[in-house]
């Protein structure tokens, strides 16, 4: 159990924090807080195992849930963070990589198979239109069957999909959602959001190579989730596969290390730094402060060293 007058103490501190699911929530507010997140897969890298599950995050805000990237596993971590499925309304795509879309047409599926009645809207670079309506016609037989066997509403006209642009993309009347586009080679439609909120702006980079321009979009927010690679965890996996050389290039192309992190969440002047999607997620040699040490070179700051299911709630 981690004592709240501990909590304080590392906030106060600017340690790195990594808590269990929600302890850090409750810490600050005794309850659920009016706009949250909730890391709901912090592992990079399509690879599926025992630990710690596939990219996905979700802005919560009055309720209402923002998804961030349908890795595989993102619909029962939802189950899991208590975040009722059919209760989504928006799903944001960064970028067609497979560890980032791969469960988007299951997660709106499951969903509807949930109950399902009102619409979701996604967002995400050019194809997701397309994405959507060969998800369906991949799953034309069974939604017909359902449609007519089970009396649901039809699926296909609750999920509404839109390819995206750089700049503004979605505003309700708590959320302002601006996307970014940022290097991730070697794709190009690659997007970073930020969140304004009624608590304050939250930041996700998405994948990304090292981008000084990202800490400009990202200034001063309250919450940079920015994904995270430790170069020497990346030279052990390199060894255990057979694309090793290949492998590591894209690796060191397409991510942030440790270091660089740092100098973009003090250039950018943040709050919190939220370490996310890393790189690799699946090494147990690697401890938090391997993590860490290399962003304290550069970054003074809050340290968050995110875990499947923890929650960070706003105002930080």
């Amino acid at each position: 159990m981690v004592d709240r007058r501990d909590v304080l103490k590392l906030m106060a501190a600017g340690g790195a924090i990594a808590l269990a699911p929600g302890s850090l929530a409750l810490a600050q507010t005794g309850g659920k807080p009016r706009t949250r997140i909730v890391f709901l897969g912090t592992k990079g890298g399509p690879r599926v195992g025992i630990g710690a599950s596939n990219p996905s995050n979700a802005v919560v805000v009055n309720g209402t849930p923002f998804v961030i990237d349908c890795g595989m596993g993102v619909s029962r971590q939802l189950v899991n963070a208590g975040i009722p499925i059919p209760s989504v309304k928006y799903i944001l795509i960064t970028h067609h990589h497979s560890d980032h879309n791969l469960e988007y047409g299951n997660l709106a599926y499951n969903a509807w198979a949930a109950g399902l009645s009102t619409p979701i809207e996604a967002f995400g670079p050019k194809g997701l239109e397309a994405m959507t309506k060969d998800f369906w016609q991949l799953n034309n037989f069974d939604v017909e069957t359902r449609i007519a066997d089970e009396g649901r509403p039809d699926p296909r006209k609750l999920l509404i999909a839109k390819d995206i642009d750089e700049g503004v993309v979605l505003q309700t009347a708590d959320v302002k959602i601006t996307a970014f586009r940022t290097p991730h080679p070697p794709i190009k439609d690659n997007f970073a959001y930020k969140f304004e909120t009624p608590d304050g702006v939250i930041v996700f980079s998405g994948d990304t190579a090292y981008n000084p321009k990202l800490a400009e979009f990202a200034k001063g927010a309250d919450v940079l989730v920015h994904e995270v690679m430790f170069e020497p965890a990346v030279d052990r996996l390199v060894l255990k596969t057979r694309n090793g050389a290949s492998l590591k290039k894209h690796l060191m192309d397409s991510h942030t290390t440790t270091d660089n992190v740092g100098r973009i969440a003090a250039a950018a002047g943040v709050k919190v730094l939220a370490l996310n999607h890393f790189v690799p997620g699946d090494d147990p040699q690697v401890t938090d402060e391997d993590w860490t040490a290399g962003v304290k070179k550069h970054f003074s700051g809050r340290i968050v060293v995110s875990r499947d299911l923890m929650e960070l709630p706003l105002p930080v």
